[in-house]
């Protein structure tokens, strides 16, 4: 049982550390992406 719980937690701990490296590499693309966006606009416009 022992070494079955530290099987399930060395997964829970693998997979919680693999989604906050996923969530803050797209955090950063969307958050480039957006900022390319906005300035393109403001570009635009002041034209």
């Amino acid at each position: 049982m022992d070494e079955q719980l530290k099987v399930i937690l060395i997964i829970l701990v693998s997979v919680s550390i693999f989604g906050l490296l996923v969530f803050v590499f797209v955090r950063n693309y969307m958050k480039s992406k957006i900022d390319f966006l906005v300035n393109e606009n403001k570009n635009k416009k002041l034209k």
